[in-house]
């Protein structure tokens, strides 16, 4: 019988880099077949997303209020998103997103690094081998 571990992805852009801890869901595992991919950032707010070209279903579990260094897929958009403060529909300095967002796992280290990718920022996300 085959164990899942949590996968580790990375992501690049021309600033920096972040990696990130996946749980094993079905969004996750629908990811990881797309990678390596490279895409274009958008910026919302205090939140980094791209278009990942996957298509996935909301789960049960997706939520709208995460917090930050949530690594978050976007059903609506077919997009990654990587909240690392508030966006322009936030309460207070909550992390809200577009929409209910499946959730994958969470940014390793400070999420805020996010703050040096710009809009229109060539992205990479890779796995990163055990």
């Amino acid at each position: 019988m085959q164990t899942h571990r949590p996968q580790q992805i990375r992501i690049s852009w021309p600033a920096g880099h972040l990696t990130a801890t996946l749980d094993d869901t079905p969004t996750t595992q629908a990811l990881a077949k797309a990678l390596p991919l490279a895409s274009t950032a958008r910026t919302w707010g205090e939140e980094v997303y791209f278009d990942t070209g996957v298509t996935v279903p909301r789960e049960t579990n997706a939520r709208q209020v995460v917090d930050p260094g949530t690594v978050a897929f976007w059903t609506d958009g077919d997009a990654l998103a990587l909240p690392y403060g508030p966006t322009p529909i936030s309460r207070g300095d909550e992390c809200r997103l577009a929409s209910p967002c499946n959730v994958l796992g969470r940014l390793d280290g400070d999420p805020r690094v996010l703050a040096t990718v710009r809009d229109g920022d060539p992205v990479r996300v890779e796995l990163v081998d055990a």
